[in-house]
């Protein structure tokens, strides 16, 4: 193949990929605009508004792991497609739900799209660009800019669309954007499979999704329930009987869904690690960020949203650049500077209080999504450097399964600490912004030892 001809197809992959990853993460914050509407037309409690929430982040959250492996033995593009035509179906299913219990089981059937598509997509960079380290760094840069701006967007497309138009129409406008997406990712070569024996890691597969279901169960529900309800410990009590058992398993198996060699390899362990720092302490503070604005200072959910707009066009600019420096100088040194750049955003949260004008609050608007944007490409790049190409969608899935499960760690650990007046919204701002300051210096440490100075492809 000419180089014009590659330079194509790896465009090709890397729009192909990207739809997916832009829908999935927009269906994570698009709904929240969305849901005193939903509570008024389906007459929702304050219970069934979670779970139309909660329903798409536990199933997209315990079932990443899975089809990753699943992408690997059946075809990363096969997969992605189901996944996108399950996305799209049950889009049209919630704009058409009649109550609660339907848009729910909606939002959960989004959610198994969701965990197809997110792994399976960085499968498929990953089999195209295998062999050019720089071209990979940048595709990664590409992609995850557009999960980036997607979901920075969301609650911004979300206001607008309600605007002008019923709430079904946030669920609706999915529809196009995934026929789209199917064309492309049509057109795109399907991956090479990993060497099927016969066997399936049923043991394996069952204890994973327990050990996610209950994490992410107990950290979800803690909040509204308190980490002392029975349904919060018996969550927490699955996952800590599970985990064990799994990688027990896993090292017992002649073909473990999850090699545990994977965390031996240079790198991945301590890409992993800082990607749980970053998303933890991400959310968290948007988290936090959405009270201290709508509660504190009366914001109005669109105005919250467009507040969050200098974040979208950072967030745009950095993960180009990563992708850039990450195939000239390697992984380490944005790992590194990312880490530092959120630290001194977060150290900027400290200075805020209640009458702190939105001028004050834009420097530290505008380094934590460079920091971020700057550290995340570098970072998957380092994983999918780390693992044969045929276990691409596995790895994609440890690294997005630990992420997905920090980020509702981070919701729930920096909105205890935020009360219902002003005061201890602010005072939680502060407390988490110590927290993550402290996190995000580790997760530099770590990648500043651990991260080799130039990141190699595997074959």
């Amino acid at each position: 193949m000419d180089q014009h001809a590659f330079q194509r197809s790896i465009a090709r992959v890397t729009v192909a990929a990207s739809f997916g990853f832009a829908l999935v993460q927009l269906d994570v914050t698009i709904v929240n605009v969305a849901l005193p509407r939903i509570s008024s037309e389906l007459h929702a409690g304050v219970a069934g508004l979670q779970w139309v929430v909660d329903a798409y982040a536990l199933a997209f959250a315990v079932l990443l792991l899975s089809m990753g492996y699943l992408g690997d033995r059946l075809g990363a593009r096969r997969v992605y497609l189901g996944g996108m035509a399950l996305f799209a179906f049950s889009s049209a299913l919630c704009g058409c739900s009649v109550n609660a219990a339907m848009l729910i089981g909606g939002r959960a059937l989004q959610g198994i799209g969701a965990a197809a598509m997110l792994p399976c997509s960085l499968a498929l960079l990953n089999h195209a660009t295998a062999h050019e380290h720089a071209v990979r760094a940048r595709a990664v840069g590409w992609w995850t800019a557009a999960g980036a701006i997607s979901i920075a967007a969301g609650p911004i497309l979300g206001g607008l669309l309600m605007s002008f138009t019923s709430w079904r129409s946030i669920f609706f406008v999915n529809l196009p954007i995934s026929a789209v997406g199917a064309w492309l990712t049509w057109r795109v070569p399907e991956t090479e499979r990993k060497a099927r024996d016969g066997r399936f890691d049923a043991p394996g597969q069952l204890l994973a999704i327990l050990a996610l279901t209950g994490v992410t169960m107990a950290v979800v529900e803690a909040k509204p329930l308190g980490w002392t309800h029975p349904l919060v410990l018996a969550c927490a009590a699955v996952a800590l009987v599970a985990t064990p058992l799994f990688v027990r398993t896993e090292s017992r198996s002649a073909a473990p869904m999850l090699p545990l060699k994977f965390f031996r390899a240079p790198g991945f362990s301590v890409a992993v690690v800082y990607g749980v720092i970053v998303n933890l302490t991400y959310y968290g503070i948007v988290f936090l960020l959405s009270l201290y604005l709508q509660r504190v200072h009366g914001y109005s959910a669109l105005r919250t949203g467009l507040a969050y707009l200098p974040l979208t066009a950072t967030f745009f600019g950095i993960n180009i650049l990563s992708g850039w420096l990450v195939g000239r100088i390697g992984a380490r040194w944005p790992m590194v500077l990312g880490a530092l750049i959120d630290a001194v955003g977060f150290l900027l949260f400290l200075s805020l209080d209640a009458h702190s004008a939105y001028l004050l609050m834009l420097p530290a608007f505008a380094l934590l999504p460079c920091g971020m944007g700057l550290g995340v490409p570098a970072m998957t790049t380092t994983v999918l450097s780390a693992v044969d190409k045929q276990a691409s969608g596995t790895a994609s899935g440890v690294l997005n399964s630990a992420r997905q499960a920090a980020g509702a760690i981070g919701v729930a650990l920096f909105g205890s600490l935020a009360g219902d007046n002003n005061a201890q919204v602010v005072s939680g701002l502060h407390s988490s912004a110590w927290i993550a300051l402290g996190l995000l210096l580790l997760a530099a440490a770590l990648a500043f030892r651990g991260i080799a100075a130039h990141t190699q492809a595997k074959p």
